[in-house]
């Protein structure tokens, strides 16, 4: 069910608890009116009784008490005296819009604050910024002091725990750190990307943020290696540096040495060679357990014996665009890290169905497997990929000699979830109609690929109802 959806029906029952709030509202008038009635009869027979009573008479009069405070309370409760009346009172309301902007986006959010008082003191609560990194663009940022302390102060508020600082130069890195009071105890997790720092801003920033775990740098090309021995932080569990094109060996080294605590690292560099992949330590061959090399053209199979060797208990691997990576790599692997859950072999033109038995062989508990641009993955390669049991994602695109006879081997893979085929132009619309036989299938692409013509699409959408086909 969409999110829209979800938020109409939220509102939905919102409208219809003010009906029935109102027809409550009638009860309860009705039953004041009878109560009157019946409390003004009884005081006339009381009055009656005690004339009688002076007369001679000796007759008991009851008399009719007011109920407590709290069964008041709760009677109040129970006829919803405090729940709202109009349309008005229900956007009001407290309760109600605490669960209504759960169905919006943090972008949405950001938006609906700005109507009034009252729901911005709703929506800065931090619940609803949990796992949102807001994007602070420098460039287009107010030259007026006043108005940049009021905007961090913002996000100060909101509880955000990640800040990314785009197209940032170390005038901004300085007027963040000063700006942002609470930077010690709340910000964890930094990303600069686009930005002209040097060095020196870097080492600014990172001395400044003492329980930073999480550090990115994309696009800063000022940066040198001696700003990266500096900003290293020993805490950092998860690093990512891309298209930063001073970043060389070096590079690698120093965060073999000074990251001791290393969980994760994302590295886009051109000039890190095999060597480079042999520095990490001990420590680092415990801990790390992703580790995805993109673009690294340098990196060939002598890289991957130092991976293996020193990086044994790797649970995510991808090595994207490493295009000197051949079927022996790939045996390393398969025979080394028994452990991959992810594989990611997408841009390496080498790679032949010799690999794929491999995977099949040895890689037990692997669930995802990217192959996309593998040109020389024939349907052999996808039969031996059929008894991998464990399999959940396979993505084929741009596998260009795969045929219906590959789909074929498909059929028996019960377990998958999501299959992606875009770009497979041998494919005929007869084997993608097979494709209704995996019946746990979640999402199927089939973009780029002449044989999903809109009635073969309609077709497995009528016959795969809980599957998102992308055409």
């Amino acid at each position: 069910m969409s999110t829209i959806r979800r938020a109409y029906m939220e509102l939905s029952n919102g409208i219809r608890g003010l009906r029935f709030s109102r027809d409550q509202q009638q009860q309860q008038q009705q039953q004041q009116q009878q109560t009157t009635n019946l409390i003004t009869k009884e005081q006339n027979n009381t009055n009656q009784n005690r004339m009688v009573n002076g007369a001679g008479g000796a007759v008991s009069a009851r008399i009719v008490r007011s109920p407590k405070p709290l069964i008041a309370r709760k009677i109040r409760s129970l006829f919803g005296r405090h729940q709202p009346y109009s349309i008005h009172d229900l956007f009001m309301n407290e309760r109600f819009l605490s669960k209504f902007f759960l169905y919006f986006s943090a972008e949405e959010r950001g938006v609906m604050a700005q109507v009034c008082k009252s729901w911005k003191a709703i929506l800065y609560h931090p619940s609803y910024w949990v796992n949102v990194m807001p994007i602070v663009s420098c460039r287009d940022m107010s030259k007026d002091e006043t108005t940049r302390h009021a905007f961090y102060d913002s996000l100060q508020i909101r509880g955000f725990d990640s800040i990314c600082l785009f197209g940032a130069t170390d005038d901004d890195v300085a007027d963040f750190v000063t700006q942002f009071s609470n930077l010690k105890k709340q910000i964890r997790s930094i990303s600069l990307r686009c930005s002209n720092v040097t060095d020196s801003g870097i080492e600014n920033l990172v001395k400044k943020i003492p329980c930073l775990y999480r550090l990115e740098l994309s696009g800063c090309n000022d940066l040198t290696e001696t700003g990266m021995w500096s900003c290293l932080n020993p805490k950092i569990v998860s690093l990512t540096i891309t298209d930063c094109i001073n970043v060389a060996d070096d590079t690698v080294g120093a965060i073999a040495q000074l990251l001791p605590s290393l969980y994760e690292l994302n590295l886009q560099a051109y000039h890190v060679t095999d060597s480079a992949l042999g520095f990490f330590s001990a420590k680092q061959s415990y801990n790390m357990s992703i580790l995805r090399l993109q673009s690294c053209w340098e990196i060939t199979n002598h890289g991957i014996v130092n991976i293996v060797h020193s990086l044994p208990n790797l649970t995510v691997l991808s090595l994207s665009g490493c295009s000197k990576i051949t079927d022996d790599g790939v045996e390393l692997i398969a025979e080394n890290l028994r452990k991959l859950r992810s594989l990611d072999l997408s841009w390496c033109p080498r790679i032949t169905d010799a690999s794929l038995e491999y995977i099949a062989c040895d890689l037990s508990q692997l669930e995802e497997l990217v192959l996309d641009r593998c040109s020389h993955v024939t349907d052999i390669g996808i039969g031996y990929l059929s008894t991998m049991t464990s399999l959940l994602r396979l993505f084929l695109r741009w596998c260009t000699q795969i045929r219906d006879f590959g789909l074929q081997h498909m059929y028996s893979m019960r377990n998958l979830r999501v299959l992606s085929l875009a770009g497979c132009i041998l494919v005929s619309s007869q084997g993608l109609c097979g494709l209704t036989q995996l019946r746990n299938l979640e999402e199927l692409e089939l973009t780029n690929s002449p044989a999903a013509t809109k009635e073969v699409c309609l077709y497995l959408k009528e016959n795969m109802y809980r599957c998102m086909i992308l055409e």
